[in-house]
């Protein structure tokens, strides 16, 4: 097995990424790896054809790219025992990751992802299936779980569950 000293996180602060955190910071912690924790914002908008895919975060303001950075540092690990940095960068985000993941030497990405499938994964792109083909190094990318209701589930299930 080889051995991971660095782990890269991307995120952009969903549910899904906050998920792959706790991830990351628990092999991380297995590993005694370093985690570098990245955001990445866009310089302009992203256009796909005619449509917008994503509305773009106006980074020019030195308070913006304050409040982003103040957002990623307070993804604290809920334990200790590795070192953790933090890096906002700007630009496309597979770009910016794979070049951080490249600066970083990581052996390992571990990246949220939506679960997009159809029309809007072909709009809007997968990050994490960019980087599955084009990192240099394995990418763990994962996917928040659903929540299972109990009321919604039928009565015998619900029962071996309690």
């Amino acid at each position: 097995m080889q051995l991971i000293q660095t782990i890269l996180h991307p995120t952009d602060f969903s549910e899904s990424a906050q998920h792959a955190f706790r991830l990351a910071c628990s092999l991380a912690r297995d590993h005694a790896a370093r985690l570098v924790v990245m955001h990445v914002t866009p310089l302009q908008y992203p256009f796909v054809g005619e449509m917008i895919a994503v509305p773009p975060i106006d980074v020019d303001s030195d308070a913006e790219r304050e409040r982003i950075l103040e957002k990623l540092e307070e993804m604290k690990p809920t334990y200790g025992g590795f070192p953790v940095e933090y890096r906002l960068e700007e630009g496309e985000a597979v770009e910016r990751i794979l070049a951080v993941a490249a600066d970083v030497d990581a052996g390992l990405i571990v990246v949220g992802t939506h679960g997009r499938t159809g029309l809007k994964r072909l709009l809007m792109g997968s990050v994490a299936e960019h980087l599955v083909r084009e990192a240099p190094c394995s990418v763990l990318a994962v996917k928040a779980p659903t929540a299972v209701h109990f009321a919604e589930m039928p009565r015998e299930a619900a029962v071996q569950h309690s």
